[in-house]
């Protein structure tokens, strides 16, 4: 059962839009980049020589991503997944945006399934890195968002207790999310992935 929130502080509820604020705006690109997927697409099936708009050297190249089996992993193109799915985000956060308090077992699907599709989204990053050699640049800002979404659900649900954690250990969480350890921790993450990629494609990037 949804039910409206009392007794938040004004610190909790800026916390709060600013957590569901992120998963909205990024929900927003998530959903405009598998819609440009989506499209260009049907470009590629309609004319497989096409030169795609994401398509701009022997690396950075949507169309060569999209000619592999990964691109299909479940049987129809991956974009497909991001055009159902990213509304549900929008849902999301609009309902926190809303000040609705979203119930429990909600809270842990929302993780389960934002979880599940960002290791979907890292096993295509790694597989285009090391694998197919070659980056759909949609697909990064696909990658960058579901990290992002990750990080934000997961610091709600850390705040509001969803795990049931012991109190000690909840105690030490919430400082930890109190100094914004969490997003320096996603910073450096990201900063990784790219420093992987250059490592892997160095100057062809720009070729």
């Amino acid at each position: 059962m949804l039910f409206n929130l009392f007794g938040k502080s004004k610190a909790e509820k800026l916390s709060e839009r600013w957590i569901f604020g992120t998963m909205l705006a990024f929900g927003i690109v998530g959903l405009l980049a598998s819609f440009v997927l989506a499209v260009e697409e049907f470009h590629l099936l309609k004319n497989p020589d096409t030169i795609l708009s994401c398509t701009f050297n022997l690396v950075l190249n949507c169309a060569a991503v999209m000619k592999t089996w990964q691109a299909t992993a479940f049987g129809f193109p991956n974009m497909f997944i991001g055009l159902a799915g990213f509304p549900i985000v929008i849902t999301i956060a609009l309902l926190g945006l809303s000040s609705v308090k979203l119930p429990r077992w909600f809270l842990i699907g929302a993780e389960i399934g934002i979880g599940f599709w960002t290791l979907f989204a890292y096993w295509l990053f790694f597989n285009s890195v090391y694998v197919i050699e070659v980056l759909c640049p949609w697909c990064l800002v696909v990658t960058f968002t579901m990290t992002v979404l990750t990080a934000t659900i997961t610091r709600y649900n850390l705040l509001q207790g969803t795990f049931k954690l012991r109190k000690s250990v909840h105690k030490k969480v919430v400082q930890f999310l109190d100094k914004d350890y969490d997003k320096l921790a996603v910073a450096i993450w990201v900063v990784f992935l790219i420093g992987l990629v250059f490592m892997k494609f160095g100057d062809a990037l720009f070729a």
